[in-house]
């Protein structure tokens, strides 16, 4: 995979519930330090929300600001490590809510964290090659931990959505180069009818994380010819609030060409839609001609990594829906106990 020819992200969008829950309010329940959490709060799904409905509503916001007819979507793939069916896919659903006509291709991906991305490849390619118009890329989770885990502090909701097509109608952006590193490491895994993932906590850094995010950037650098000096902002798959920092750091990027695109902090990690997050928050702050290198991580294990290039149609395209810091915003807090209800972990008998 290398250079990405005739493909440009036409619209985009993200999404958060307005629940939240302070990580300081689980640390209560489990007798954690408050020094040592790796969030401040994060993202709760309303009783009637799941991976289905946030993706909607961040496609909602994408195809606004691309002003696409939905008839002229010709794929939808939803990235999600939360597919409320374990038979039936989601994209069908996402799509008749959209209003799309039947005649599109669907997909429902899973790769751990970077489902999002790998729905932003298989789109890319798809228009690229001339077989659509235009597709919807999307990564969204109502993500799972076991009560009392590590995990349970930052596995949060969310959705992002891209609407990726052929340039020339006043486009967000491009997409320019397009580099993947996988290879077969177990650092978190979930069997088939189990309710909650497992991970092995010496594999979660190294050699997961690091190893892969590192090689997938420094691939796409050395394909695209460029320096770190020559991006303007870097996003990466965000766990916790210090693994941005710490990539970042090896990589010596300045923390300010990462700081605009994390948000794990405010909302905990909205796993397949986490790095798409960044780029969102990204794109609603980036002037056009500027450079963005978007990197995810998804366990087991792999990275997907995009050069992207802002164009000019990117400030008036922004106009026209929420910027992703609003819906941040607008939080209600909730205690533990709402927070098990809402994410079905008391169950009556």
């Amino acid at each position: 995979m290398a250079r990405i020819r005739n493909v440009a992200i036409l619209g985009y969008g993200g999404y958060v519930p307005r629940l939240r829950i302070k990580a300081t309010e689980i640390a209560r329940i489990w007798g954690r330090e408050e020094d040592a959490l790796p969030v401040r709060e994060k993202s709760v799904n309303e009783l009637d929300e799941d991976a289905i409905t946030m993706a909607v509503e961040a496609a909602k916001y994408a195809m606004r600001r691309a002003g696409i007819d939905p008839a002229e979507i010709g794929a939808v793939n939803v990235g999600s490590e939360s597919h409320p069916y374990a038979v039936k896919p989601s994209g069908t659903v996402v799509a008749e809510a959209l209003g799309i006509p039947p005649n599109f291709l669907a997909a429902d991906l899973e790769f751990a964290c970077k489902a999002g991305t790998e729905s932003l490849q298989m789109i890319s390619g798809l228009v690229s090659a001339g077989i659509i118009r235009a597709g919807l890329a999307i990564g969204a989770d109502t993500a799972q931990g076991r009560p009392g885990d590590a995990l349970e502090f930052t596995a949060a909701a969310g959705a992002a959505a891209l609407v990726v097509g052929r340039p020339g109608n006043g486009e967000v952006a491009s997409i320019e180069y397009a580099r993947s590193y996988v290879t077969d490491t177990p650092d978190f895994w979930r069997r088939a009818h189990e309710r909650y993932p497992s991970h092995t906590f010496r594999f979660t850094g190294e050699p997961a994380y690091f190893h892969h995010t590192l090689s997938a950037v420094k691939g796409l650098l050395e394909e695209a010819g460029l320096k770190v000096s020559d991006v303007d902002y870097f996003v990466f798959h965000q766990p916790n609030y210090k693994f941005p920092f710490a990539a970042a750091k090896v990589l010596q990027i300045p923390k300010e060409k990462v700081e605009q695109g994390v948000v794990t902090h405010l909302i905990g990690n909205t796993y397949a839609a986490s790095s798409l997050m960044g780029l969102v928050r990204v794109l609603d702050a980036a002037r056009p001609g500027q450079l963005i290198v978007l990197t995810s991580f998804g366990s087991g294990a792999g990275s997907d990594s995009f050069l992207i290039e802002t164009k000019e149609g990117l400030p008036e395209k922004r106009a026209k829906a929420p910027l992703l810091d609003a819906l941040i915003g607008r939080a209600k807090y909730v205690d533990y106990a709402t927070y098990l209800r809402h994410r079905d972990k008391i169950r009556g008998a």
